[in-house]
């Protein structure tokens, strides 16, 4: 048996006009409760279509310090596929993203017409991946404030980490880029408040 004192709404479902809590949530709780059976029911969650990572993320985000966490986080990272990189600096960045514990972006996602290197969509918020070499010649130097201005009036941020930066002070970086995801979350829940 497990209780819970409180639940947010969107840990909430309902099933055939049953109450219930939401998968994610349903899936913390069986962490926190039976982790020998843990695997098992993520198997099961995938194969009925109903295990959604970015969900899963953003649950356990907010659900620190809660019983069960830190076993479904690592219960999870076989259900994760390999993402797909195209350079050393992305696989870098990725490793970063892991060691720190941010959340984890998606990688070369297309969003209003552009390619984004590592992308968060519920923050609406985009990294670029910079090094001299690509983005150095003066076509490519336009080409990437016009994209980050286009970005910007679909309400997209963006930011640029250069990969000197992530080679020399990684620490200071993801330090930062947890800022920034924070500071975005709150920038668009003060918005959807305002609306």
């Amino acid at each position: 048996m497990h209780s819970a004192a409180a639940l947010a709404p969107r840990d909430r479902a309902s099933h055939e006009g049953i109450p219930v809590t939401a998968v994610p949530r349903t899936l913390l709780d069986f962490a926190a409760v039976d982790p020998f059976f843990l695997g098992s029911a993520l198997d099961n969650a995938r194969r009925l279509d109903l295990l959604d990572l970015i969900e899963m993320d953003e649950l356990i985000a907010r659900s620190k310090g809660f019983r069960g966490v830190a076993r479904l986080r690592n219960a999870l990272e076989v259900h994760r596929p390999v993402a797909f990189t195209r350079s050393g600096l992305e696989r870098r960045f990725l490793a970063l993203v892991r060691r720190t514990g941010l959340p984890r972006p998606s990688m070369n996602l297309f969003v209003e017409g552009y390619e984004l290197d590592a992308y968060w969509p519920d923050e609406r918020f985009a990294v670029e991946l910079d090094t001299y070499d690509y983005h150095g010649s003066p076509t490519a130097f336009e080409a990437d404030r016009i994209r980050q201005e286009s970005l910007k009036l679909v309400g997209i941020e963006m930011v640029r980490i250069t990969g000197t930066r992530i080679a020399r002070e990684s620490n200071a970086v993801a330090d930062r880029l947890r800022c920034l995801l924070a500071q975005r979350r709150r920038e668009l829940l003060s918005h959807h408040r305002i609306r």
